[in-house]
């Protein structure tokens, strides 16, 4: 099978598709820069320099394709220029869902995330919950929008359509904001302790491989949403982990929810005036997304994909030794 995929070279990517390659399918991804695609075609895939934001490329790329994955997207809670984001999380996705559509794709796979959701009145929630009202950064926002999209070309032109939406994603190589987070606790370059609180749903990298991997070779799922994630942890539960695995005392200062926040908005102001990224990763979305948190039931996916899922202590000591 031929299959177009987009946000080949990210951390969930670079795990998908030797996934693919060993099931024996044609790769096409599309990369923003030539040299970035270098380890993709070492590993048997095509490369086709191309962007979401260019209609064209997508179009060239995707033509005689069986089937379309689209990972591209921002993901970070701050970016210099605000409008990045809907370049790529809104128009972007436009652009391949509206191409895939065009071009009567059989197949269409569309990865999202579960911060979409927000803070539903359901807890633990699940794909037929109602979102809630707010989502609480830019990326969540975005992404919520360009998925609004894509289900609307669903179901108003029969577009055929699965979304797949991951929880806390961890596992080596993760240069995102959740690791980052872990790096810095075992670099011991976190100087407080944050949100201890705060439950998130989490998920190794490969599962959501492997979930992408079935959704993508299955023709009974078009209009299927799929929460993928399965061990609810509070982040005092991860750092315990992240110390043990890593042999590394955690901060010894915890900082206060107000603290946190107050500390992030001044950050979030300097960063903007001086350009460059929050220290810490402490910028005012990244706080309210960690204080918020995620409580979802990923079983869906594991009944409809046949999917089992990796113990999360699993995944950390795999990130941990990767970061070392």
């Amino acid at each position: 099978m031929k299959v177009f995929v987009t946000g080949a070279t990210g951390f969930i990517g670079s795990h998908l598709v030797p996934r693919l390659l060993r099931d024996g399918h044609e790769l096409r991804c599309l990369v923003r820069r030539p040299g970035t695609g270098r380890p993709l075609e070492e590993q048997g895939a095509a490369t086709i320099q191309g962007d979401v934001t260019d209609r064209g490329s997508i179009e060239r790329a995707m033509s005689g394709c069986d089937c379309v994955i689209h990972l591209a997207n921002v993901y970070s809670f701050w970016e210099a220029d605000r409008r990045t984001y809907a370049k790529v999380n809104v128009e972007g996705t436009r652009n391949v869902m509206e191409c895939a559509l065009a071009a009567a794709i059989p197949r269409v796979v569309h990865v999202s995330s579960a911060v979409i959701y927000g803070r539903p009145t359901d807890l633990p929630f699940t794909e037929e919950s109602p979102v809630g009202p707010v989502r609480f950064s830019e990326y969540a926002r975005t992404k919520y929008e360009g998925d609004r999209i894509a289900w609307k070309l669903h179901e108003q032109q029969g577009m055929p359509l699965v979304t797949i939406m991951p929880g806390s994603v961890l596992g080596p190589g993760d240069t995102r904001a959740t690791g980052d987070y872990i790096r810095r606790l075992v670099r011991r370059s976190m100087p407080a302790r944050i949100m201890e609180d705060s439950v998130l749903t989490f998920v190794h990298v490969r599962d959501v491989a492997e979930a992408i991997a079935r959704a993508a070779m299955r023709d009974d799922l078009s209009g299927a949403r799929l929460l993928v994630g399965a061990q609810r942890l509070s982040l005092r539960e991860v750092n315990r982990m992240v110390g043990e695995i890593s042999g590394v005392p955690l901060p010894a200062l915890r900082l206060p929810g107000p603290l946190a926040t107050a500390g992030a908005a001044l950050l979030t102001w300097l960063a903007d005036r001086v350009g460059q990224p929050p220290p810490w990763g402490m910028s005012t979305d990244q706080i309210r997304t960690m204080k918020k948190g995620f409580e979802f039931d990923g079983g869906k996916a594991e009944r409809e994909l046949g999917i089992a899922y990796t113990p999360i202590r699993a995944a950390l000591e795999e990130e941990i030794a990767s970061c070392r």
